[in-house]
């Protein structure tokens, strides 16, 4: 039976155990305090479906994945605005990079901004070979507020990240594969195929293991490995407690495949 969601600026489709979402604001994606909100919520009641192990996002058409922030909702220098914007970009991003399955994003155009930003949030980006990523808030006197400064020397390192938002570089997808902030360049046209593909080995895996493995993955962000390890060795053994571990490997010694349920 299929599911109908209905969230301002968002497209949603879901394939099997994965949902596809599609920004929907043209021509250029840009967010908005009410599409911000609704991929928040949207990410929220995915993240409580049991039968979603993945999330798919690009954008509409194909030239823009998205621009980021409308400039104008921050023409009139009001600090209110500036606070409830910032705010509600954290909560939007941060909640994706938290959802317990995989997200990849399919970025297929240009992803400036807040649409890099998003991009940055998810676990996997594929970008189409004629995507252009940039964060250039400071070239208009702001900064990224939605995980940008932190996020992109993750993956990127110091050096690139300050070349891409102190100099206000952009990166075409080769130098993005090149410097590790994309996973994978696709033809232009097939960067959605290719991460629903993608999407699709999620369900071969355990989801809750896969939930445990990126929360583990994600502790290096913010503790020594000294103490991540004996973190890492307890998940393996709280696993015991899920049915999946209890079929994973009933299913391999009687060779067959697995039949999840995520509890």
């Amino acid at each position: 039976m299929s599911k109908f969601y209905d969230y301002q600026g968002l497209l949603v489709e879901v394939i099997k155990h994965t949902a596809v979402i599609t920004f929907d604001n043209p021509p250029a994606h840009t967010w908005t305090s009410q599409s911000l909100t609704s991929l928040r919520d949207l990410v929220l009641e995915l993240n409580n479906d049991d039968d979603i192990y993945a999330l798919v996002l690009t954008g509409g058409g194909d030239k823009f994945f998205s621009a980021g922030a409308d400039l104008k909702i921050f023409a009139d220098g009001d600090k209110k605005t500036a606070a409830d914007m910032s705010d509600i970009f954290g909560q939007a991003f941060e909640t994706l990079s938290n959802f317990r399955g995989v997200s990849i994003a399919a970025i297929n155009g240009y992803s400036m901004g807040g649409g890099l930003e998003v991009a940055l949030a998810c676990d996997i980006r594929i970008a189409e070979e004629h995507a252009v990523l940039a964060l250039p808030e400071a070239s208009v006197g702001l900064l990224p507020c939605a995980g940008g400064t932190q996020n992109l020397a993750v993956l990127v390192g110091e050096g690139w990240a300050k070349r891409m938002i102190l100099c206000g570089e952009r990166v075409d997808s080769v130098t993005a594969l090149r410097i590790g902030l994309v996973e994978e360049i696709a033809k232009k046209g097939l960067g959605k195929d290719i991460a629903i593909a993608l999407a699709s080995k999620v369900a071969k895996q355990s989801p809750v293991a896969v939930t445990a493995c990126k929360k583990l993955i994600q502790k290096s962000r913010a503790m020594p490995i000294i103490k991540a390890l004996p973190q890492e060795r307890q998940a393996f053994v709280d696993l015991f407690d899920s049915e999946d571990q209890t079929e994973g490997v009933k299913a391999f010694l009687e060779k067959r495949k697995p039949v999840w349920l995520n509890k």
